[in-house]
Formats: C-alpha cells, sequence, structure tokens
C-alpha cells in the first residue's frame, strides 16, 4: 500500500521589539546570563504583566502580509503547565480569540532545496489557521553535573504561526518555512536568526494511504532549530510511520524530539490537547481593540518578494531565475533598484549583480551594504557598455577593478585605454585587411558557410587588439560580404 504524508507546521517567531511582551527588560540576545530580567519576568509573587503593543502591531502586520482576517478584538490568556523555565506555571498566550485568523502563503520555487527544484509544483498556496501572540519561556542549560536556567529569554515577544496540515513533503516544509523567513524579514517582523532562536518550529506529521480522506495519527516533533533539520526529520518520521503501518503496527499520538547526531526521532510524551493546559483569560489583561490604530499598520506593509519578483520580471525586464536571487535578499533587491533607477538595460545590471557583485561580496566576506561598488556607479558602467565605449567583456574587467578601489568605470576605462573603437571608417579599413588576407574564407561564406564569419570578426577583433565594437565588426562584414 503507498503512503502519502500530511504536514502542518507550528512557527515560533520572536518579534523584533526594544523591551518583552510584558515587562520593560530589553528585548535583547547575547547578554550575559540572567541580567536582563525583572519581578515580571522572573515570575515573582505580586508582579502584574503589561502588554507591549509594539509587539502587538507586529503581529498584526505579519497577519496583513499573509492576508489573515485581523480580529477587531483579541484577548490574553493563561496556558497552565510546568517546566522549569516557566516559574509562574503558566504562560500568557492566546486562545479562542487570537489577533489572526486565516491568511495562507504561496511557496516561492527558489525557497525549495535546489536537489528538489525540478519536480516542484508551481503555485502551491499553504493555509493558516491564525497567527498568536504570547511570552517566550527561560532557557534551560544542561551540563556535566548540573543544570541552569537563564531568564533573559523569559518574556520575549514569540508570535506562533500555525498552518492548516496542507504540506505533502519535506520539501514543501523547507519551502514553506524559506518564504515565510524572507516575508517575515522584509516586513521588518523579527530577525528570525534560527541560530539565536528566534525562528523555532513544530512539526506535526501523519501519513495515511493514498486516496484516503480520513487523517492519520499525528505525531508532532518539537523544537526544530533549522530549516534542513526540519526536512531531515520529516524524511525520517514519515518513513519511520510508513514501515510501521505496513509492518501491521499501530501509531500513538505522542511528542517526540529530533537527535541530529543520531538522525532520528525518539519519543518524549503524549501530546497533550487543548484541555490539558486548563486555558482561561488572563484577569490581569484587559481585551485589546484593533480598530483605532489597525489602519496604520495597514500603511507598515511592504511590497512582499513574490510581487517584487513579478515586478522585477514584468515591468523590469529581468530574467525569471535572476529575479529570484535579487529577491531572495531585500537589501540585494534595493541594491539593484537603485542602481537601475537611471539605466535602460535593466538585465544588464541584473547580471552583473548576481554573477559578479556577489561573487566579488561572497570572495570578500562582505554584505551587499558594504560594497564598496555604489549602486549608480554600477548603473554608469553599464551604460557605458550601452553606449558602445566597452565591451560586455570589458566591463566584467572593470567592474573587478571597481570593486578592488572604489574608483568609478570611466575613469578605469580611459587610464586603462580599454575605451573601444566605434568609428564605422575605422572598423571598415580593418574588415577590409581581414577580408584582403583571407580570401579562400571569403570563397567558403560565399558559397554558403556563414558560420565562417566567426573567424573574420575574431581576426579584426585581434588586429583592433580587442577594441574594436564586435558588434559593429560584425554587422560591416555581414555587409561587405553581400550577407
Amino acid at each position: 500500500m503507498n503512503y502519502e504524508a500530511v504536514i502542518g507546521l507550528e512557527v515560533h517567531v520572536q518579534l523584533r521589539t526594544r523591551t518583552k511582551m510584558f515587562c520593560g527588560c530589553e528585548n535583547e540576545f547575547g547578554a550575559a546570563p540572567n541580567t536582563r530580567t525583572c519581578p515580571v519576568c522572573l515570575g515573582l509573587p505580586g508582579a502584574l504583566p503589561t502588554p507591549n503593543h509594539a509587539a502587538i502591531h507586529l503581529v498584526a502586520l505579519t497577519g496583513l502580509m499573509l492576508g489573515c482576517e485581523i480580529a477587531p478584538r483579541c484577548k490574553f490568556d493563561r496556558k497552565s503547565y510546568f517546566y522549569p523555565d516557566m516559574p509562574k506555571n503558566y504562560q500568557i498566550s492566546q486562545y479562542d480569540l487570537p489577533t489572526c485568523r486565516g491568511g495562507g502563503l504561496e511557496i516561492m520555487r527558489e525557497s525549495y532545496p535546489k536537489d528538489a527544484q525540478k519536480k516542484v509544483v508551481a503555485g502551491r498556496y499553504i493555509r493558516l489557521v491564525r497567527i498568536h501572540l504570547e511570552e517566550d519561556v527561560a532557557k534551560s542549560f544542561h551540563f556535566e553535573t548540573a543544570s541552569g536556567i537563564d531568564f533573559n529569554r523569559a518574556g520575549t515577544p514569540l508570535m506562533e504561526i500555525v498552518t492548516m496540515p496542507d504540506l505533502r513533503s519535506p520539501e514543501e516544509a523547507f519551502a514553506f518555512l524559506s518564504t515565510l523567513k524572507l516575508v517575515l524579514l522584509y516586513g521588518g517582523v523579527s530577525d528570525a536568526d534560527m541560530e539565536k532562536g528566534q525562528l523555532r518550529c513544530d512539526c506535526n506529521v501523519s501519513v495515511r494511504p493514498v486516496g484516503q480522506e480520513e487523517l492519520g495519527t499525528k505525531v508532532e516533533i518539537k523544537n526544530m532549530n533549522s530549516i534542513s533539520g526540519v526536512r531531515r526529520a520529516l524524511a525520517y518520521e514519515i518513513e519511520r510511520q510508513t514501515e510501521m503501518l505496513r509492518g501491521g503496527g499501530r501509531l500513538t499520538q505522542e511528542t517526540r524530539r529530533w537527535d541530529e547526531a543520531a538522525g532520528a526521532t525518539f519519543a518524549m510524551r503524549g501530546k497533550e490537547m487543548a484541555h490539558d493546559y486548563r486555558y482561561f483569560p488572563e484577569p490581569d489583561l484587559l481585551p485589546v481593540d484593533t480598530a483605532a490604530w489597525l489602519d496604520d499598520v495597514r500603511r507598515r506593509v511592504p511590497e512582499l518578494p513574490l510581487a517584487r519578483k513579478r515586478r522585477f520580471v514584468e515591468m523590469l525586464k529581468v530574467s525569471d531565475s535572476n529575479a529570484g536571487v535579487l529577491v531572495a535578499d531585500c537589501a540585494l533587491a534595493d541594491w539593484f533598484e537603485k542602481a537601475v533607477k537611471d539605466v535602460t538595460n535593466t538585465q544588464g545590471v541584473a547580471n552583473l549583480v548576481v554573477n559578479d557583485l556577489l561573487r566579488e561580496l561572497g570572495a570578500a566576506g562582505k554584505g551587499v551594504t558594504e560594497s564598496p561598488v555604489a549602486p549608480e556607479a554600477l548603473g554608469a558602467l553599464v551604460a557605458l557598455t550601452d553606449a558602445g565605449r566597452i565591451s560586455s567583456s570589458q566591463a566584467k574587467e572593470v567592474f573587478v577593478e571597481m570593486f578592488r578601489t572604489g574608483r568609478a568605470a570611466a575613469e578605469i576605462v580611459t587610464e586603462r585605454g580599454l575605451e573601444q573603437v566605434s568609428d564605422a571608417g575605422a572598423i571598415g579599413k580593418l574588415c577590409d585587411e581581414v577580408l584582403e588576407g583571407n580570401a579562400p574564407i571569403v570563397v567558403q561564406i560565399r558559397a554558403g558557410n556563414a558560420k565562417a564569419v566567426g573567424n573574420l570578426v575574431g581576426q579584426v577583433m585581434k588586429l583592433s587588439k580587442g577594441k574594436a565594437n564586435p558588434a559593429m565588426v560584425n554587422a560591416v562584414l555581414h555587409r561587405k560580404l553581400g550577407l
């Protein structure tokens, strides 16, 4: 029997705010342990929470970017459970009145793993159930003979994005998370750095016979902290569940953890249900009315990556592959837009950015904001090429010097004597000289071997020491040969 996977994700995103969710402590990564704390985030008796309105606005912004319905009124609830890193024995979260409902995200083709992009189903749209806001917990550290807790993370604003079970493969989950991360970065909602725990994911996965409507037994894989790890964990778990069912076994609803070193998932506990958390409204916080400020948040919604890619392709005439590379980095896309502001050959600029600028930045270990070549300077280089003053190959040579020195393209071209000969009379004389010295090739061409013109073009370029305009050389030879 053939089985298919059904996957849903719960994505936890730390929000980019100055302070924590319910207190005034700094929301900062990397500070010395337990130095960003107060009675509220330590859960001390009598401490009262105060909501961070910036965090609530960021959740609404995310909902608007993802096409969600923003609740006119939302509220906070207590989610009761005991862990050492949650001293109150409850977490302030949202249950029945979350900030956002519905919506979804179309997966970008470039977001799939490179080895899976040939099998991509275009236009896959993953629906969302909800987006809600809560506080993060502290972080436990386990040493050889003891454990410790750092409460700096406790109380950090944490947004949870819950998908419908629409994903069907580990590769789709990988692509969804990659696309979502890019949207969050475009919106300035989060730095989404998984190494810092700013983006984490729980995966719900089950398998069922192909064609069956009823869902299989759901297993949760907890606290994934890398997108590639999500792909590997899901691949393992799908295979484990499939083999168990084929062998006549039964699956149980449970929570499992992924062990990267072992390349396997291991059981942690039985999966909790909503009633296990004993939700009830948070008595220390009033409900939140969104109508008063939602229009202000709407004005902050940026052009999203997929829309920007389509604009680059349709309006700026950039190739699909180049547009995908450009929009995958918001700063790079911004840099490109500045470079093409006064240039007609936008594809020429895109080629230099994708092939040459990124190569030099990578070798130098720099980001695009550190580029010694300004966007306008790159546009000026392409303008020299379009004007026929240098060839495209010379442009690449000039760009390397621009990146090395920060000098202007025109200055380098003049200093090195690279400017092309585009004078029709001068090129005509060079062509005449080559034609006179290659009578046998001329005979071949006039007999129908048009490809041999390339040989003559090469000789003219050699005679001009590479300075003749290749396009003009080709055109003049064709005219003189009567082609």
